[in-house]
């Protein structure tokens, strides 16, 4: 499909088309604008950011060939081939054809609040300028063709378009960081269970299990207990628990010596402690033979 659009656009040259459609009372979070395919190469072409409009709305321009500039914030750009370049406006940016060069791409425009979001969540995560994968850069360009090419839509129709265009983004961007942290979460947290298990008999505050994983005491508390079920002060306590009815099964071991060895340095607090877990005390635990 994509190499059969591209053809047709070649041969056909340079075109656009500025979508209108009726506005009701109900709010349409995405919605197209314009769409279209461009080779320029030609001085001219200079689009500033805040020039244009107050009105805010979201831009999806793929490079497919030459190269153009961008100047977002503090960097000016070099846009080479297969660089999607995601912006939104009203912002203080600007991307131009320098003289000499050619630039050929297709685009998109869109508003809807929907859409801005996407849109300003890849800019934040990614930056101005992606590098999607192949199957999201065909979806942004069936999704141009659809645009520019059908005699008539309906909002939902183009809002469709609009969302499928958003949610190419997400996929190629958003989703594999999403994917990432989770990973990242996923081995802090597994850093923080074999600490604790190696290390009962020490101190085991929530400051030092977040050293561990290497976030926030915050950040751990919110992923642990999503991930487990359990805050990380409940998961260390119900640990010491666990290995002090092992250690209980050893009967040339006082049940001061069990606690010391639990992390356990209040003795009293120990038995409370047990007994709330097992419904028993420690001393009973043993000579009843329930740790069997």
């Amino acid at each position: 499909m994509g190499n059969s659009v591209l053809r047709d656009w070649r041969r056909h040259g340079s075109f656009m088309r500025s979508l209108v459609l009726p506005r009701g009372r109900h709010v349409v979070h995405a919605m197209p604008t314009s769409a279209g395919y461009e080779l320029r190469d030609r001085p001219g072409y200079d689009w500033q950011g805040v020039n244009r409009g107050s009105t805010p709305f979201a831009l999806i321009q793929h490079t497919l060939s030459g190269r153009g500039r961008l100047s977002f914030e503090t960097d000016n750009i070099m846009v080479e081939p297969g660089q999607t370049m995601v912006l939104t406006f009203p912002h203080d940016n600007r991307y131009w054809l320098e003289p000499g060069d050619r630039w050929e791409f297709f685009w998109g425009c869109m508003s809807g609040r929907e859409a801005l979001r996407v849109h300003r969540q890849v800019i934040a995560m990614a930056g101005p300028l992606i590098r999607l994968p192949l199957e999201q850069v065909g979806i942004l360009m069936e999704s141009v063709r659809l645009l520019t090419t059908q005699d008539r839509s309906s909002v939902g129709h183009a809002s469709s378009i609009a969302y499928r265009c958003c949610m190419a983004l997400f996929d190629g961007t958003l989703a594999p960081a999403e994917r990432s942290t989770s990973s990242a979460n996923d081995a802090a947290i597994s850093r923080v269970v074999d600490y604790v298990r190696l290390n009962l008999q020490e101190p085991l505050d929530l400051e030092t299990l977040a050293e561990i994983a290497g976030c926030s005491r915050w950040h751990l508390s919110r992923v642990f207990v999503r991930e487990r079920g359990i805050a990380p002060a409940e998961f260390v306590l119900t640990e010491r628990l666990k290995h002090a009815a092992q250690l209980l099964a050893d009967r040339s071991l006082r049940v001061a010596d069990v606690a010391d060895r639990t992390g356990f340095n209040d003795a009293n607090y120990f038995a409370k402690a047990f007994r709330r877990k097992f419904g028993t005390s420690p001393s009973e635990f043993r000579t009843t033979g329930m740790y069997m």
